[in-house]
Order: C-alpha cells, then structure tokens, then sequence
C-alpha cells in the first residue's frame, strides 16, 4: 500500500518537475533575449570630456582628435538608436578617450611653446650677458 501511494506522489510530482523545468528556461531564454542597457554612464562619460575640451580651446591645438571625439560620440547616439548597445559602449568610450587625448596633446603643445618662448628669453638674457656691463644695444 506505501508503494502505491508513493507511487501516485511520484505521478503528480513528475509533470509539476516537467512544468517547472520548462518555465525556467522559457525565463532564461527571455532573459539572454533581452537587450543590454543603454551605455548612459559612458555617454555621460564621453560628453563629459568633449565639453571640457571645448571649454579648454582643445580645437586650437589638437582638433583632429577632438572631431574624432564628436564623431564616435554621434556614432554611438546612433548605435543606440538602433539597439546596438555593445558598440553603442565600444564608441562612446573611444569618444571619451579621444577626447582626453586631445586635451593631452593641446597641453603639451602649449607647453612646447611655452618652453620655446623661455628659452627664447634666455637666448636674449645671454646675449645680453656676454655684451658686457658697458654695451648698450
């Protein structure tokens, strides 16, 4: 009589087990289905530095890599438009980066001409040593 009614258990458990197993891949299924989020943090990122380049005259000194900056940055608006959220990531974050690389490069550049315009002066400053005390120019 035990094995009947464990039996019977069994009976009603396995199609419950059946029911179960299927509801979780179905929810598995929907769950690798769905799309990533959209990159938000990484836009913000890249906008970010963009602002801060332009705000810094980054164009006058490196604008070949500040308009790759806008450009990946309008390219991956688009991907995200289009669903597309991994390189929707991939853009924005070359955005950002090129964005610091031409704030970088506008800073050493004007510190290249800083560094020229010293060394100017001392070139003068020397020449004007080596005059003497009673030479006038």
């Amino acid at each position: 009589m035990n094995q009947i009614r464990i039996r019977s258990i069994k009976n009603r458990a396995v199609p419950s087990l059946r029911l179960l197993a299927a509801a979780a891949g179905v929810f598995t299924l929907m769950a690798c289905a769905s799309a990533p989020p959209a990159p938000t943090h990484a836009l913000q990122a890249a906008e970010t530095a963009i602002t801060n380049a332009e705000q810094a005259r980054v164009a006058d000194y490196a604008s070949i890599e500040l308009n790759e900056a806008r450009q990946n940055l309008s390219a991956a608006r688009k991907a995200v438009q289009d669903k597309d959220m991994d390189q929707a990531q991939r853009l924005a974050e070359q955005a950002r980066v090129n964005a610091e690389l031409a704030s970088a490069n506008a800073g050493l550049t004007r510190a290249r001409m800083i560094n020229e315009e010293m060394q100017t002066s001392i070139d003068v400053l020397k020449q004007e040593m080596q005059r003497g005390p009673g030479a006038r120019p």
